[in-house]
């Protein structure tokens, strides 16, 4: 069975560390920010101007001006601090930020990324993910398998415009947790019922299969 939202989000929260600075894209990131391990400090940081972003809020919670990047409102945990875009993209380009998770339309096997642009689609644009893909070294997407027509989402070569190159290295989809290693996808954890046999039927790039592939510990 596929990963829900929720799920995923978990998983990704699993490579969260004590101290880490993360910055978190629109879609199924954003989650993340509700798994965060319970006593674990977390820095979230979101490219509109806010490092110290807490969980979703709650209707009580609510404020209509504390929003991030995807204009969705969010919470400031204590400690945190606002400042504007032009510093946020300074964390960025100079490397301070731990951990990203992006969400993307493709990733093919020599890790290049496309989330920004499918043409003849109204996107939002490109946002900060050219910046974040280029200060950060520790990329995590999050992305479904496949598109809503069964075509693969990890390729042997990306086919829309690149967001950036070289740059992926781990990838978490619905079915599995991969990560790329010498030009080719290495499964290293499926999604709980979900069998080798379908994650190879919906990978075109090229996949690498150890002897082992464990099952993912989520809820």
């Amino acid at each position: 069975m596929a990963l829900s939202r929720e799920q995923m989000a978990q998983r990704v929260a699993q490579e969260l560390r004590d101290g880490f600075y993360v910055n978190l894209g629109i879609g199924i990131p954003t989650l993340v920010a509700n798994y965060v391990p319970e006593g674990m400090e977390v820095m979230l940081q979101s490219e509109n101007g806010l490092l110290g972003m807490g969980a979703f809020p709650t209707e009580d919670q609510l404020d209509a001006d504390m929003i991030n990047a995807g204009k969705q409102t969010v919470t400031a945990i204590k400690g945190a601090s606002i400042f504007s875009s032009a510093e946020s993209f300074a964390m960025i380009r100079g490397g301070h930020v731990d951990l990203t998770v992006l969400g993307a339309f493709e990733v093919d096997v020599h890790g290049n990324i496309a989330s920004w642009m499918i043409p003849n689609k109204l996107v939002k644009g490109m946002g900060g993910a050219m910046d974040l893909v280029a200060g950060a070294d520790n990329i995590i997407v999050t992305m479904t398998h496949a598109s809503k027509t069964g075509e693969s989402k990890l390729l042997a070569d990306c086919a829309l415009p690149l967001t950036g190159k070289g740059c992926i290295k781990k990838v978490l989809t619905d079915l599995a947790w991969i990560e790329i290693e010498d030009g080719a996808f290495v499964l290293k954890e499926r999604a709980p019922g979900v069998s080798v046999e379908e994650i190879q039927e919906k990978t075109a790039g090229k996949l690498v299969i150890p002897d082992h592939v464990p099952e993912m510990a989520v809820a």
